[in-house]
């Protein structure tokens, strides 16, 4: 054995299978110079435990991206590094026992079907050829996934360490790291056989990765639950089924009774996901253990009485099987159920690949992914979805326990567009939250920020139960209509909390922020939609840059962007700079309609109306400065009022006030996205995304040519000669009852041509609109296309620019 490592250009620290799958992502882009250190054996932790279901299923684009490409690695990865694995593609059938259920299942064979993966829905009659033990009382169908599966953890994390040490990376077995500290830019990991000096560090350390993150000064937001599992007996019906079939039965997941059920050898394996489920390490008299390596909890079966009935139901024979085991370990969550994989948010060269829920269907994809961060500072598909920049600090234990727990006892809940969770809820309140409750607001969080959704009539229904639907015309939908016929025919003011705001000054800020973004640099008192691009000039982020003086200039984003998008920006901060983030400072509201300048004068507004769009000014309203900006996302005349938290109540008093006598209303976040589509107004991180460049989201006007230089210039330079195949299209679709979900594909005759990024009905246009992505020749307005809305295909009309609202911004710039 050699000896000890003291530097390697990246340390891991944890031996579970994103780690190990991480070191061999890196050995296998060419950092072979790489060490994983782990305390104990490699799969110690939630590896060791894990049930090892390989699922592809997934309602989350990236997700996905991510399992698809772990399964597929997993099919070859024992021959690549001759390395035996159990792995049983057995396929799997998801139950349904609704008609929104199945609508759920239509979705995702859409997604499927666009990377290249062929799900199918199953009747009842099907579902039974495919799986004979079953009862189908009650069901509506069935998701057939033939790429589904088993696979053993500890197998699978032994080949992963087998191919990186070919490659000529390190593991260091039974070597616990004991702290990281800073050494100019290099880091030093401390560990129990001495120290490693590095260039990055990888925390993926599975659920210690909380006590890891506090070397570097972070909180993670995670909380660590309990999974049972229970391991029942051979059958002699299984066996016999099995031998004839020569194959196993395929994963059954009864995903509304909220359990999975597989066959083990001739057995069965079954795994609930329950109501009343458990948080481990969160009390005092539960502490957080030294090592729980190998270990488990003790089995607590009350709990799963309900779905172990249900299970015998659908599976009478499962009745007649003696149960051998139970398997009850730790399994990490995040707020959101997702991972956390990129950069560790303040911190230089440290990245995060931890709490992970589905480490083993995930690893594969996770250690591509991380690998990609870390050699080539950017990933092949949009990540946003487990980005721990997506987390900006409000997360507090109690938070963090409230959502884990409303995660994991809604493992396979339906994820309904208009549906907004009730845990962790009124974390960042407005300056006039309780002004706008009372008027009738629904609120849903943004970054924690509780904005009005929608303004509930005396009659609406406002049961959580009601926004659980698939259809357009929930109990708000006439509540929105009316929203934005006002801000159409006379004006609407939209509490906008947690708008992200930073403030760049210093000398040479305007040159440096130029060279940071795609288009011009306003002049002082105006502003204007910067596009930031990365160096394959695929959009990073969208920004309202605000010019206040020569030197000084505001940048506003949205709220899910703040973290992400105050790292980007410091991450390359000139010498001398300066950059501060104001965000928790200021409120914001919007004030937009026809009648939006007749409302500032009633109110005594102290400001120049007359200045244009794309302006902005101080002045003041009922003796309040008020930072004003003549913009507006609803496409209609309109400013942004800004104010200072202690300012906002006396400012929306008096707007309100002023704008009773010419139909002013609140409108809602259902209303603008309505408004905004039928502009066909982006939004970051759907339309907006690292998936495409910014030539292709039809954002050229925002680009300068003229500039020397700027990031991302050589790659669009290359593409404006070469375009990418795909380009923004905003398109009429002629759909009945629902709008089309993100990713939704579209169709060309019998030939897939794209997919949607953003689809709603515009109440003023009194049509479904989509934005999407589709094929350079036939992006031609008038086009007839299709798309594929739950597996039913609707046509669609390319829109020419004089289809949208206002196509020559004469509203807007009224």
């Amino acid at each position: 054995m050699s000896a000890f490592p003291t530097s390697a250009r990246v340390v891991i620290i944890g031996g579970g299978v994103v780690g190990v799958s991480a070191l061999y992502h890196l050995a296998k882009a060419g950092w072979s110079d790489c060490v994983l250190l782990e305390k104990n054996e490699l799969t110690a932790g939630s590896t060791w435990h894990a049930a090892g279901n390989v699922p592809t299923f997934s309602a989350n684009w990236s997700i996905m991206n991510m399992q698809r490409y772990s399964a597929d690695l997993y099919r070859r990865l024992a021959v690549e590094v001759d390395y035996p694995m159990n792995y049983h593609v057995t396929g799997s059938v998801r139950l349904g026992h609704s008609a929104e259920r199945l609508d759920e299942f239509r979705r995702v064979v859409g997604m499927g079907r666009q990377q290249n993966m062929d799900l199918t829905i199953l009747t009842p009659e099907e579902l039974r050829r495919k799986y004979p033990f079953i009862s189908t009382h009650s069901l509506t169908g069935a998701l057939h996934d033939p790429y589904d599966g088993d696979i053993d953890p500890a197998q699978l994390t032994q080949a992963l360490a087998k191919g990186a040490r070919q490659m000529g990376a390190r593991i260091e077995r039974h070597c616990p790291a004991t702290g990281v500290r800073r050494d100019g830019d290099e880091w030093i990991v401390a560990t129990a056989k001495g120290d490693i000096r590095c260039e990055f560090v990888v925390n993926a350390a599975g659920y210690y990765a909380g006590q890891v993150a506090r070397w570097f000064g972070r909180d993670l937001p995670m909380v660590v639950m309990s999974h049972q599992y229970m391991l029942f007996d051979n059958l002699p019906e299984i066996e016999a089924w099995s031998k004839e079939a020569g194959h196993k039965l395929p994963l059954l997941r009864d995903v509304d009774s909220s359990y999975y059920l597989r066959q083990e050898k001739y057995g069965f394996n079954l795994g609930p996901y329950e109501r009343n489920c458990r948080a481990h390490w969160v009390t005092p008299d539960d502490p957080f253990p030294e090592d729980f390596s190998f270990q488990l909890y003790p089995d607590d079966l009350g709990r799963l009485e309900w779905h172990i009935e249900d299970a015998m139901a659908r599976v009478p024979l499962l009745e007649n099987a003696a149960l051998t085991n139970v398997i009850n370990g730790p399994i990490p969550y995040t707020p959101d159920g997702n991972p956390l994989i990129g950069p560790m948010p303040g911190v230089p060269n440290a990245f995060e690949a931890c709490v992970f829920t589905f480490g083993i269907c995930q690893g594969g994809g996770a250690g591509k992914v991380l690998a990609e961060w870390i050699t080539e500072g950017a990933t092949e598909w949009d990540m946003w979805s487990c980005d721990p920049r997506r987390f900006t600090g409000f997360e507090d234990a109690d938070y963090a326990i409230a959502k884990g727990k409303e995660i994991y006892a809604n493992e396979y809940a339906i994820h309904f567009p208009h549906h907004v969770w009730p845990e962790g809820r009124m974390k960042k309140l407005s300056p006039v939250h309780d002004r706008v409750a009372a008027l009738g607001a629904q609120f849903g969080p943004y970054n924690g920020w509780e904005r009005a959704l929608w303004y509930a009539r005396s009659d609406d229904d406002t049961s959580e139960e009601a926004q659980r639907t698939w259809r357009r015309e929930g109990p708000w939908f006439e509540a929105v209509r009316g929203e934005c016929a006002a801000v159409r025919d006379a004006a609407g003011i939209l509490d906008l909390p947690g708008f992200s705001r930073f403030r760049l000054t210093g000398t040479g800020a305007a040159d440096w922020l130029s060279r940071q973004m795609t288009g011009k640099m306003p002049s002082v008192g105006r502003l204007g939609l910067g596009y930031f691009a990365d160096d394959a000039g695929r959009v990073v982020t969208e920004m309202s840059v605000a010019r206040m003086a020569e030197d000084e200039i505001v940048l506003i984003t949205a709220a899910a962007a703040e973290l992400h998008d105050y790292e980007w920006l410091k991450a390359q901060l000139g010498d001398g700079l300066s950059l501060t983030n104001e965000t928790a400072e200021w409120a914001t509201q919007i004030l937009t309609g026809p009648c939006a300048r007749n409302i500032l004068q009633d109110a005594d507004a102290e400001a120049d109306l007359s200045k244009g769009w794309l302006t902005h000014q101080w002045g003041k309203i009922a003796g309040r400065d008020v930072w004003v900006a003549r913009v507006s996302f609803a496409g209609e005349l309109g400013w942004e009022l800004h104010t200072r938290a202690d300012d906002t109540a006396m400012v929306w008093d008096a707007v309100l006030a002023a704008g009773q006598p010419h139909g002013l209303r609140p409108f809602g976040m259902f209303a603008l996205n309505s408004l905004r589509i039928e502009k066909g107004y982006r939004t970051w991180k759907g339309d907006l995304s690292t998936d495409y460049t910014v030539l292709q989201s039809g954002l050229a006007r925002f680009v300068d040519w003229q500039k020397p230089d700027f990031r991302g210039r050589d790659a669009l330079l290359a593409e404006r000669d070469r375009p990418r195949p795909r380009s923004f299209v905003t398109l009429k679709i002629r759909s009945a009852e629902r709008d089309a979900p993100y990713m939704s594909t579209i169709w060309h005759r019998d030939r897939i041509v794209g997919e949607l990024t953003s689809c709603g009905w515009g109440h003023r246009l009194n049509a479904c609109i989509g934005l999407g992505m589709i094929e350079n020749d036939l992006n031609i307005p008038g086009v007839e296309l299709e798309v594929e809305i739950f597996d039913q295909r609707y046509p669609a009309t390319i829109n020419d620019e004089n289809d949208l609202w206002d196509p020559k911004n004469t509203r807007i710039r009224a």
